[in-house]
């Protein structure tokens, strides 16, 4: 899409920057409070009154443009590289009005890069309720630069920012900062001389971080490290006189700018609420009674819709097979496409409401409180605070919770969170649980409000969360690094949840789902419906005959029984019953039958897999004429040789462990793979927990049948 400006948003973590970017260009996008949420820089297009179109870029949330992380240095690429296809062509660097001169040491290094700038001051509603007043004229003066008062949240001064986009001009305005060239005059001038630049800041960067830079060529990082052996430069050393030389600057800026109108103390309600929810006491027990409350809402509040679903793919499939005519292309979509997809469809009201409560944890603030209080016990086990982020992540889904990890700055703790991070129970493997939860589990409550199927389902994350942590001990003892990790983490103020934006989360991770799982589920339900229907013709037709010779010499209801056990037969001959039957030595002492070793296979795709697989197996194979839902086939499923049900509570619970720890996930180990550079990594994951997962279950198995 053609457009005539190029806009950077560029701010501190937190200061509502992904939500001005909303507001710009009407994208709905994921918005959290805490630091690692935005990993890429994400692009839409804005309208400006005069009639111009902008593309606008949200660059990831950062502290300085000397980067910590691999997603902070995202900033600098883009900001410093002229020849970067996101090199804007204007900046608005957002600012949190409440804590504006710390937000400011990185607006005086953006002003310094050469770039035109806009300065967007953030949350001045807030501002105002804390007793903070901005002299907005002031500081534009005394910057030389557009500032314009804002309140993202609240949808308000975003006409005015946009004319000061109008307004823009095509080169710098602003007053730079502190003299940067007499920090290292002889290195900066030489270095200014082989990049062919006046900019004295871009020369010291480039000094800092060229690395970064993947235009430059051999030679010219090859001249900038020799400058830099010549002339002695110590990075850490002038990084950390730049950041004083800064800040006296600021001293001089902020001189008479803000006005306390002692309204409130700034953060009153944060900090006395924080008393209570980061006590290392009390702040665990109400995390855990959340957790709680969350998991017996998943089971309490989605059984109606489940069941109306349920009920409603279970009509349509028995209204089919009567009007429509008899055939393979009948069979196929009733048996396999429809069966399978509805195996996914009855667990969008689940998969709703907890997205519905990871949002309104995340809007509120509550989500960086729960990092904050996890970090010293993460680093006791080999990872930071800020694994807490990818792993609470992959509740939703570990792709994105991998890549996330990108904002941790050590080496071996970000490769070990990246190891640990698919253990945790994800929204695909909720369909598993949930339907295995209800065929061993009675839905019963103790105490009159507790779900038993809700607590049942809480341990099984419990159990994976457990299970991350105690591999990254090992992990811990076993890589080595020489680099320390901190943890620096700013907690944002409390804010209600934005209810329109936990509706559409609760929508777009449903449709994602649904459409993401959908295809692959479809896909699997087609080529899983064929080898089932069909094997080697000379073992089907041995079962044709065989019927058709007992059939003559049966009355009408036993030919009814007959056709099922003769479906039944087809099946274990089939292509897939063969595929099943073959592994099934394997899995079992596992207490799985070769039905299951099927669904175990399709799962390697992606493990919601399962309950789709589960369903065309069972559909195709007939049973029960009066179980017409898959959780009724399941039941009443029945081993052949013992007459008792296949999925007792031994062979229900083996089968969670086994989906809690195994790697069945092809996008997981993609991105395992993208994210470290290696197969390395990823093939050390698939044997580690496939191993931890057969071990787990067959002890699960072996104790309880």
């Amino acid at each position: 899409m053609a457009s005539d400006l190029k806009i950077a948003l560029v701010g501190n973590p937190n200061t509502g920057k992904s939500t001005l970017f909303n507001l710009l260009t009407g994208l709905n996008q994921k918005i959290g409070n805490f630091p690692g949420i935005t990993v890429d820089k994400k692009t839409g297009y804005c309208k400006l009154p005069d009639g111009k179109q902008a593309t606008v870029i949200d660059l990831p949330g950062t502290y300085s443009l000397y980067p910590k992380s691999k997603d902070e240095s995202i900033v600098f690429q883009v900001l410093a590289d002229q020849k970067n296809p996101s090199h804007p062509d204007l900046i608005i660097l957002v600012a949190d009005a409440t804590n504006l001169r710390r937000n400011l040491l990185l607006y005086t290094q953006v002003a310094d890069l050469g770039l035109p700038v806009i300065l967007a001051l953030n949350m001045t509603d807030m501002a105002r309720k804390e007793g903070i007043e901005v002299d907005v004229d002031l500081l534009s003066e005394r910057l030389g630069v557009q500032v314009v008062a804002i309140s993202a949240r609240a949808n308000a001064g975003l006409d005015q920012l946009k004319l000061a986009i109008g307004n823009r001009t095509s080169v710098p305005t602003q007053v730079a900062g502190a003299d940067m060239h007499a920090l290292a005059p002889e290195a900066v001038s030489k270095a200014k001389s082989v990049l062919s630049s006046d900019r004295d800041y871009f020369a010291m960067q480039l000094l800092h971080q060229h690395q970064h830079l993947d235009t430059l060529t051999g030679e010219e990082h090859g001249k900038l490290e020799k400058i830099k052996t010549e002339t002695g430069f110590e990075s850490s050393k002038l990084q950390a006189a730049e950041t004083i030389a800064r800040y006296r600057y600021l001293s001089t800026v902020m001189t008479g700018l803000i006005k306390d109108t002692g309204a409130a103390r700034k953060f009153v309600f944060s900090d006395k609420l924080d008393a209570v929810l980061t006590n290392k006491f009390s702040g665990f027990l109400i995390f855990i009674l959340i957790l709680f409350f969350i998991f017996n809402s998943i089971f309490s509040w989605s059984s109606y819709p489940m069941e109306l679903i349920e009920g409603s793919f279970a009509w349509l499939t028995n209204y089919g097979h009567q009007h429509l005519p008899d055939g393979v292309l009948t069979n196929l979509f009733l048996d396999g496409i429809v069966a399978g997809l509805g195996g996914i469809v009855i667990f969008i009201p689940q998969i709703a409401i907890l997205f519905a409560f990871i949002s309104i944890l995340e809007d509120t603030g509550y989500m960086a409180r729960v990092t904050f209080m996890m970090d010293k016990i993460m680093r006791k086990f080999g990872l930071s605070g800020k694994s807490v982020v990818p792993m609470i992540g992959s509740l939703a889904c570990a792709v994105p919770s991998i890549m996330s990890a990108r904002n941790i700055e050590s080496w071996k703790d970000r490769i070990i969170t990246i190891m640990v991070a698919p253990l945790v129970s994800c929204s695909a493997r909720l369909p598993v649980y949930t339907l295995l939860i209800s065929l061993i589990i009675p839905n019963k409550h103790i105490f009159g409000f507790i779900n038993l199927q809700g607590l049942t389902l809480m341990g099984m994350y419990v159990i994976s969360i457990s299970a991350a942590i105690l591999v990254a001990f090992v992990m811990k003892l076993v890589i080595k690094a020489k680099e320390k990790s901190y943890f620096i983490m700013e907690l944002p103020v409390y804010r209600m949840p934005r209810w329109k934006n936990v509706l559409f989360t609760m929508y777009e991770k449903s449709k994602t789902f649904v459409f993401e799982a959908g295809k692959v589920i479809i896909a699997i339900s087609i080529v899983l419906w064929v080898l089932a229907t069909f094997g080697p013709p000379g073992r089907m037709d041995q079962v044709d005959q065989k019927y058709a010779r007992i059939e003559a010499a049966k009355d009408s209801l036993q030919i009814s029984t007959l056709e099922r056990d003769k479906a039944a037969e087809r099946l274990e001959n089939s292509y897939a019953g063969i595929l099943g039957q073959t592994i099934e030595p394997v899995i079992k002492p596992l207490g799985f039958d070769w039905k299951i070793g099927i669904a175990l296979i399709t799962s390697f795709a992606a493990r919601e897999a399962f309950v789709g697989t589960m369903a065309t197996i069972y559909s195709v194979e007939g049973g029960d004429a009066q179980a017409t839902t898959i959780r009724s086939k399941m039941l009443a499923a029945k081993d052949a040789n013992t007459g008792l049900p296949i999925f007792t509570f031994a062979t229900g619970f083996s089968l969670m462990l086994f989906y809690a720890f195994a790697m069945q996930c092809m996008s997981t180990v993609a991105v395992v793979f993208r994210e470290t550079k290696s197969w390395k990594w990823p093939m050390i994951q698939i044997v580690y927990m496939t191993g931890m997962a057969y071990i787990a279950s067959l002890i699960a198995y072996q104790l309880l049948k």
